[in-house]
């Protein structure tokens, strides 16, 4: 059975940082690409950054360049976001997602096939 679990969430104030987590269980974690995607409260959940199997390649929406970076460990089956620079409109449930196409990772949910529970990230400004 696959699982993802998200970590690492909580209340930080505007300017500062968090670092996600994702740990992968029942999954050969090396063989999927992962994905991070937010639900802020009354919109759509949208993406956030995505890595390839490897981690050799990264992707990211233009609202977080510069400023998240997605890594991953595959020999601790484990995902990370690291969010610096940390902005209220950054408020959200954050996501992992594991996509076992190959290829670029995909930006839309419809290309993931498992999902964790989500993790609470709050900005006070």
């Amino acid at each position: 059975q696959v699982r993802l679990v998200e970590s690492g969430g909580g209340l930080v104030q505007a300017g500062g940082s968090l670092r996600l987590s994702c740990a992968a269980s029942g999954v050969t974690f090396s063989g999927y690409a992962m994905g991070w995607f937010r639900q802020a409260p009354g919109k759509q959940r949208e993406f956030v950054a995505a890595i390839t199997r490897s981690g050799g390649s990264t992707y990211y929406t233009d609202s977080v360049k510069g400023r998240f970076t997605i890594s991953r460990v595959n020999a601790k089956n484990t995902l990370y976001l690291q969010m610096n620079t940390l902005k209220p409109e950054d408020t959200a449930v954050y996501y992992c997602a594991a996509d076992k196409r190959y290829g670029i990772p995909s930006d839309r949910e419809t290309g993931y096939d498992y999902w964790g529970q989500g993790t609470q990230v709050t900005v006070s400004s």
